[in-house]
């Protein structure tokens, strides 16, 4: 995607800005002349995650939890162009959300929708809410379809439960777009989080040299899509660089491959140089075994659809992840 005049001067409200999505959706606002108003509170966020752009005068960043009383309207106060908010910031552990759920509640749901009913109040153009595949819950029809995730799916998690209240509410709203982002990867992705996902913790594994630990027989499977890819959807959702606008509603943001646990660590290997060996784990209880998307949605929408191959992300995921080891 190119910029367009329509991005110029666009000032954008990016919450989890110091996360792994937060901050490389933020670093392309910033490229496409978009100005940037970070927020974080720095709970699985880290600075060292927005060191590109920091110094750049188009971000200002504010150390603030998305929990507060009249934050845009504080915001707008600050920044009175700011019009688009896209909104990252959520306890992200499943395991967290189940010991912690009422916090889980009041941060991923409450706090969400006080967020979009202010950005409605205030007259922001487009409110952008970060789903998850985590909505659909046990839902055993693959692929998965928007319209599969209802009141009635049994949700594994508190986590997915307040995702998918939150995304109800913003997908009715005239100005909400809620997606449902499936296996996120790429750089930034730290392999020592307890938010990491599988393939920044096989990186780090090729990389030490050791052998992949896997739970079960490793013929579970997932969509996984690159970081870039998920940050085109978040400006196609907000119609930003030359995207038409996706009308309100809910996307999943996924490929539509549906990828298992052994050929990830297979295509990782290869993109290494060296063969795979993995070491079988207990299978863990509760873990889905199946997820792919139905992604058609967006594009038929907005123009969207992923790009960028697994094999090639992985190269620019390792890539990273040695320079990033090397510092």
């Amino acid at each position: 995607m190119t910029s367009t005049a329509n991005d110029a001067n666009t000032c954008c409200i990016v919450t989890g800005a110091a996360g792994f999505v937060g901050s490389h959706l933020a670093e392309r606002l910033l490229s496409l002349g978009c100005r940037v108003i970070g927020i974080d509170d720095f709970s699985s966020g880290c600075w060292e995650n927005m060191s590109a752009f920091e110094k750049q005068p188009g971000f200002s960043f504010h150390e603030c939890s998305v929990t507060s009383p009249g934050l845009l309207a504080e915001m707008r106060e600050r920044h009175p162009a700011a019009a688009c908010c896209f909104h990252l910031a959520a306890i992200v552990s499943v395991p967290y959300s189940v010991e912690h759920p009422e916090e889980t509640m009041e941060v991923d749901c409450h706090a969400a929708v006080s967020l979009l009913r202010e950005a409605e109040e205030l007259g922001f153009r487009r409110f952008v809410f970060a789903g998850s595949a985590a909505e659909y819950g046990d839902d055993g029809r693959l692929p998965l379809r928007e319209e599969y995730a209802s009141e009635k799916t049994r949700h594994l998690s508190p986590y997915g439960r307040a995702k998918y209240l939150a995304s109800a509410a913003v997908a009715s709203s005239r100005i909400g777009v809620a997606l449902r982002c499936f296996n996120i990867y790429g750089p930034r992705q730290d392999p020592g989080s307890p938010y990491s996902g599988v393939i920044s913790r096989f990186v780090d594994m090729a990389l030490q040299e050791r052998s992949y630990t896997v739970f079960g027989d490793g013929m579970q499977t997932r969509d996984f899509v690159f970081v870039s890819d998920v940050v085109d959807a978040y400006l196609c959702a907000a119609g930003l660089s030359g995207a038409v606008p996706a009308p309100p509603g809910v996307y999943n943001v996924g490929t539509g491959r549906a990828t298992s646990i052994v050929e990830l660590a297979e295509t990782i290997s290869a993109v290494e140089g060296r063969r795979a060996r993995i070491e079988h784990l207990p299978e863990r209880a509760g873990d889905i075994r199946h997820s792919v998307s139905v992604p058609e949605a967006l594009e038929r929408a907005a123009g969207w659809r992923s790009r960028v191959s697994l094999a090639d992300g992985l190269k620019e995921t390792v890539s990273w992840a040695r320079t990033a080891g090397s510092r």
